[in-house]
């Protein structure tokens, strides 16, 4: 904290009476006194506080007081001593400021009453970190109770710039130190003549820590650009019977106008839909844009890596039988083959896509002809259909409809960049039910509502919404 710039109070640890007197005469009384062991992490609740301790005889008796009660808490803890600080309070209110690490968002800040307020009233907000000061000072404006802070019935208002910098600091704190799970002060008394933190918490994570992986954003254009607007289109498992998944993609390619070449991968064929068909994707010449999976589960990483030995840059993986029926060793599996192959894919687990400028349905399901300005974006195959007909009955104009299934690679903010740049996008619309990247979606989104819009269907926002998603 004093290296970053944190205020807390003037403190010393005590492993005796006599040093608890000692640094309370040091410091000035009043001060307060409070147990210090790993193992006693609610300290009121074991008897370990005690505030306006005012005299050395006081300081004496309470260092005894909080050593026994700590002891008749938890007998077999082990005690550091007893921490003597500064007493802080006064004519100031209780505020909370946090880090924690979310799984999907990061390092992430919180702010709100401190005290019991803060769990009763649950009157919390969060920003991801770090933090500029002008986001800090939105926090302290994005709590019901603000206006408290600001001076109710004729208070002083807070020092905001000064409760504002606290909370940057402790941003940067925590993002140069990702090993910080979670990093508390609570509670920091506010008042109008600055902040001060009484007391600090930090856990540290148990194991090591992790980067995402994260692609530039010129590589995200350039491999959507080609999964968009392909050239050539090769079906993995085409077909010629019907019912078949392999028979529907090469079916709606063909009659939904694609004019871009399409070669079905069988190897127990000569030709499907008129179309030369090949046993490898290997054998096919000239470059291949994108590779439509329409084979098993089982048979998909093999067929990837022929891909990759191909250079194709984007695999649709329409098959299921991955993490979402419990398999996620396949499906690590075929993230493994990807990235070593440098393939981007979309799935696995979906019934596939649609970009209209191009008259392109690589779907299983029927094609889709009215061109307009929405992009849209399904995680649910089932919502995704869903939408699909809604937008066929209505005769509403899309640009693409996506499916996105289990986002084994990519995901929401590669999408978003590309409809950012895409001229035959106005508006982009998202079905969600989890993001596996939050950080990365909030930096795309930013970016392009500044041009266009971006409306989002947030699904599994109660628990039984939760357990179906």
């Amino acid at each position: 904290c004093d290296a970053y710039g944190i205020p807390t109070p003037g403190e010393g640890l005590a492993t005796t009476a006599d040093e608890a007197v000692a640094l309370a005469a040091k410091i000035g009384f009043p001060v307060v006194l409070k147990i210090v062991s790993p193992e006693i992490l609610h300290k009121t609740e074991a008897g370990g506080v005690l505030v306006g301790v005012s005299t050395e005889d006081d300081a004496r008796a309470g260092f005894d007081t909080i050593i026994a009660n700590a002891r008749n808490y938890k007998a077999d803890a082990s005690i550091d001593g007893v921490q003597v600080q500064q007493m802080v309070g006064g004519d100031s209110h209780e505020v909370i400021i946090g880090a924690t690490t979310d799984p999907t968002f990061g390092k992430v800040v919180a702010f709100g009453l401190g005290g019991v307020l803060v769990e009763v009233l649950k009157d919390v907000t969060f920003r991801l970190a770090p933090l500029d000061q002008a986001t800090a000072l939105s926090m302290l404006d994005g709590i019901a109770a603000a206006e408290v802070l600001r001076g109710a019935r004729g208070a002083e208002p807070v020092d905001r710039d000064t409760l504002a910098d606290v909370l940057r600091r402790v941003s940067e704190l925590v993002t140069d130190f990702p090993e910080i799970a979670e990093f508390d002060l609570n509670p920091v008394f506010a008042s109008a003549s600055g902040a001060v933190a009484a007391d600090v918490r930090i856990i540290l994570s148990a194991g090591p820590v992790e980067e995402r992986r994260r692609i530039p954003q010129e590589e995200i254009l350039r491999v959507m650009t080609r999964l968009m607007n392909p050239k050539a289109v090769a079906v993995i498992g085409a077909s010629d019977q019907e019912g078949k998944i392999g028979n529907s993609v090469m079916k709606n390619l063909v009659n939904g106008g694609y004019a871009g070449e399409i070669h079905p991968i069988n190897p127990k064929a000569s030709s499907i839909l008129g179309r030369t068909a090949y046993a490898s994707i290997g054998d096919v010449p000239g470059d291949v844009d994108v590779a439509v999976f329409a084979i098993p589960a089982k048979f998909v990483p093999a067929a990837l890596e022929e891909c990759g030995a191909k250079g194709v840059p984007a695999a649709v993986l329409i098959p299921s039988g991955f993490a979402e029926t419990g398999n996620q060793d396949l499906q690590d599996e075929i993230v493994e083959i990807a990235r070593r192959r440098g393939i981007r894919m979309l799935g696995p687990n979906i019934y596939g896509y649609y970009y209209t400028p191009q008259n392109l349905c690589a779907t299983f399901c029927t094609p889709y002809d009215v061109k307009g300005g929405v992009a849209l974006s399904s995680q649910s195959g089932g919502i995704g259909m869903a939408i699909l007909g809604f937008a066929r009955s209505t005769k509403m104009g899309v640009s693409a409809i996506v499916g996105l299934g289990n986002k084994a690679d990519v995901d929401e903010d590669d999408l978003i960049t590309y409809f950012e740049q895409d001229d035959n996008t106005n508006v982009v619309a998202m079905h969600l039910e989890d993001l596996k990247d939050g950080r990365a979606f909030v930096a795309a989104a930013q970016r392009t509502i500044r041009k266009k819009p971006i409306i989002v269907l947030k699904a599994g926002r109660t628990a039984m919404g939760a357990r179906a998603a």
